[in-house]
């Protein structure tokens, strides 16, 4: 996500980084890139000129044209400007303050993720808030729409309204709210009809459920792939029946972003959560100053650390530094670090999280690291017999083809990953043999392989 605008604006920053002194033609040079590169990122056109037209006239002002590094004070202003347009500062979390059971209402296009997005609501509330939650389909028209969130239910370990045929939607939903109160849920997600495109009916429908439920959340569910459609589609359902969050889908999927970027300016609602991939878990918080950060190549170290947090065996993580202090690491543990990695999202996604990231994304596209690379050495290393992963030295020619046709890959990916398992053994051990306060004396080129020099240069272990 925003990694074309990331590049672009990272590009303009570095310019005004170098120069000692900026003035007022440099800066409007600099608004006119920014501008070029917003709109290149598919933003709203009145969003784009609002966004301008707030950082020019912040950056043009005494008090940064004089300053000593004039270059980050304009990258500051633009950084507060992104902030704001994003929605302000910090997170805004989905309403449950209302009595039980709280209803809250999922609309959207056909297509957009909604049902999909009811199941990662549902689960988020049921495991981090630990509320009792109940999903209901009030989707009609789609076949198998209904059978589709029951099994969704049944994933996040939710309770589902028993489909009942034939019902109409304002039924469906009174039903929900009916049983919600009976059986003492907290929460109750009504997931409604989509349509190809939005119309009348389709309008009308969510009207009168909304009016049947009075929901404490009317979350519109949007495509971050549709770009403007997604901003006009927003702006539809807003002037119709009203919206008070947004949540975006498929975000990892836009590398422009502009969508996004419209969406509190043009409707007035804030994203709230941001989906990404088809996991239930695959759903987070929106938090504009981070976003903001992303953009402008500064990283979301704290969102990084959250999700390592969230996501990573605290008890597993402790286990296996202790043995990789110990110089006992062997493929086994090899294998589990790897899994970690691949909790916490693809590399493009890590990359991105840490300060630099659209460079180092861009580098590592330079480089071709392939997406699939974590999965593939993960299966080689599932491939192996326990005894091979405890002693990789028995790993000889006819072994390595049999583990290479077990994973589906080739004995050169099985070298590979014995290279990467040999460099970071040896690094262990090295540490190990050093200790904190050789460590401290000789520095961090100590621990790099032999005949490399203390700079770097060479392979890293991932």
């Amino acid at each position: 996500m925003f990694d074309a605008l990331s590049t672009k604006l990272s590009g303009v920053f570095d310019r005004l980084r170098g120069r000692g002194s900026l003035s007022e033609i440099d800066v409007a040079e600099a608004m006119r890139e920014i501008r070029l590169a917003l709109l290149d990122a598919d933003v709203a056109l009145p969003v784009v000129k609002d966004f301008i037209s707030k950082a020019r006239e912040r950056a043009v002002g005494s008090e940064v044209l004089d300053s000593v590094s004039p270059g980050q004070q304009v990258v500051k202003i633009v950084h507060d400007v992104l902030v704001e347009a994003l929605g302000g500062a910090g997170a805004v979390p989905i309403n449950l303050n209302a009595v039980s059971p709280v209803p809250i209402l999922m609309v959207g296009l056909q297509g957009s993720g909604k049902t999909t997005t009811s199941g990662k609501i549902a689960l988020r509330l049921s495991k981090r808030d630990k509320k009792k939650v109940l999903l209901a389909s009030l989707d009609t028209q789609r076949p198998a729409a209904q059978l589709q969130l029951q099994q969704l239910a049944e994933r996040a370990g939710v309770a589902s309204l028993p489909i009942i045929p034939g019902q109409t939607p304002i039924e469906i939903a009174r039903r929900a709210m009916d049983m919600g109160r009976r059986e003492v849920f907290d929460v109750v997600i009504l997931d409604t009809a989509g349509r190809l495109s939005i119309d009348e009916a389709l309008m009308e429908e969510v009207r009168q459920i909304r009016a049947a439920t009075n929901p404490a959340e009317t979350l519109l569910v949007v495509d971050a792939l549709t770009g403007q459609d997604a901003v006009n589609t927003a702006k539809a359902f807003n002037d119709a029946v009203g919206v008070t969050g947004i949540v975006m889908t498929r975000m990892d999927g836009d590398s422009r972003g502009g969508a996004a970027l419209s969406m509190r300016a043009i409707t007035g609602a804030p994203i709230k959560l941001t989906g990404s991939g088809e996991k239930l878990d695959a759903l987070e918080d929106f938090h504009p100053e981070r976003v903001a950060g992303r953009i402008l190549g500064m990283g979301d170290v704290v969102g990084l650390v959250e999700r390592a947090a969230e996501l990573v065996d605290q008890a597993d993580a402790e286990k296996l530094a202790k043995k990789m202090a110990k110089g006992t690491f062997d493929l086994e543990d090899f294998a589990s670090q790897l899994k970690q990695i691949g909790k916490m999202g693809s590399i493009s996604s890590i990359l991105g999280m840490l300060p630099g990231g659209a460079k180092l994304q861009a580098a590592a596209g330079d480089a071709k690291i392939d997406p699939k690379l974590l999965g593939r050495q993960i299966a080689i290393v599932s491939s192996m017999t326990p005894k091979e992963r405890k002693n990789p030295d028995i790993l000889k020619a006819s072994r390595k083809k049999r583990i290479a046709a077990g994973s589906g890959t080739t004995v050169q990916d099985v070298n590979k990953l014995l290279k990467q398992f040999d460099d970071m053994s040896d690094m262990m051990k090295r540490m190990n043999k050093l200790g904190q306060k050789g460590l401290m004396r000789q520095g961090l080129g100590a621990l790099m392989p032999k005949g490399m020099p203390p700079g770097g240069g060479g392979r890293r272990p991932f």
